[in-house]
């Protein structure tokens, strides 16, 4: 069963992320792709208030984020979603902790499930780390070191 997960809603629900870190979005991407490739699960993540030119919708293997531009919210975005799914919308299940959303969800035939209990299935169930991955995985081990060994030399008091 896929998911439409309200992104803004659960990310501080998960160890190690905070709204107030711009990178965090990727990062709960990044945890939705590992969760996805043990599980064989879809996920549709919506995050409101896009910046400028950023808005829009970007795949990532089993995960469809959607950027929704200043001006919308990610809850009308997944309300527009359900009712397109129609009666598909009984084969998916939403993510949220939003009251009205959820009821939206239900009205529509989703199954619901809180923020807070989907990121304790995702971190506690599935040894998902939530370590930030700050280092493209392009960089080789010894280039990495290299880089820990240059920027982590302290400069001198001048």
């Amino acid at each position: 069963m896929p998911y439409l997960i309200d992104g803004h809603n659960l990310i501080p629900k998960i160890p190690g992320l905070n709204l107030r870190h711009l990178e965090d979005e990727i990062a709960l991407i990044q945890l939705l792709q590992g969760f996805s490739q043990r599980t064989g699960k879809k996920f549709e993540i919506y995050f409101d208030n896009a910046p400028p030119g950023y808005s829009g919708t970007r795949k990532y293997g089993n995960v469809t984020a959607v950027f929704v531009r200043a001006g919308g919210t990610a809850d009308d975005a997944i309300r527009r979603r359900l009712s397109r799914l129609g009666r598909g919308a009984k084969n998916w299940t939403v993510v949220s902790s939003d009251r009205q959303v959820q009821a939206e969800a239900r009205g529509a035939g989703a199954q619901v499930i809180s923020s807070e209990q989907f990121a304790n299935d995702m971190t506690q169930n599935h040894s998902v780390s939530t370590e930030k991955k700050d280092v493209p995985s392009s960089l080789s081990a010894e280039e990495v070191e290299d880089w820990l060994k240059i920027f982590s030399k302290k400069k001198p008091s001048q």
